[in-house]
């Protein structure tokens, strides 16, 4: 038998499952928060006026606050200056560091080259005095003229 998805299933195999479902009421309990908002509202609009009122900064606040500003401005600069200072004795410091690993490495060159020409003394005193040797010259040839041999002179 072959299924087909576009047949209507019989009615008797249809199972049906109960349906259930919830509602949800939400109350209100308590207008807190909406009191929170208006005490809030209200001491804004108590500043706002206030500060309507007195005009803003007087002669003296301004005074104080340009002269803060400028203590500001002299205190950044020291530590501008410090700052640079530092840096110089910082650099200072590794140029000083810089010469004392360049003597070193002088001074260990040397000592390596003293080594390696005493090393060179020490091996040439421990060789032998050099082998001569001396190969007898040939004997002159005879003078020409008629050879005389005898029974005793060498054969070759």
């Amino acid at each position: 038998m072959a299924y087909d998805p576009n047949a209507i299933p019989p009615t008797d195999r249809i199972v049906r499952e109960p349906v259930y479902t919830e509602t949800v009421i939400v109350r209100r309990e308590s207008s807190t928060g909406w009191w929170i908002a208006g005490g809030l509202a209200a001491a804004v609009l108590i500043a706002v006026l206030w500060i309507l009122t007195t005009g803003g900064r007087n002669d003296e606040t301004e005074a104080q606050l340009a002269q803060a500003q400028a203590e500001a401005v002299a205190a950044q600069a020291r530590a501008d200056q410090a700052v640079v200072q530092s840096q110089i004795a910082g650099a200072q410091q590794s140029v000083d560091i810089a010469r004392m690993d360049a003597a070193r490495a002088q001074a260990d060159a040397a000592r390596v080259a003293s080594e390696a020409r005493a090393e060179a003394a020490r091996a040439a005193a421990r060789t032998p005095p050099p082998v001569v040797l001396t190969v007898p010259a040939a004997p002159e040839p005879a003078p020409t003229g008629s050879a005389t041999i005898t029974s005793t002179t060498p054969q070759n």
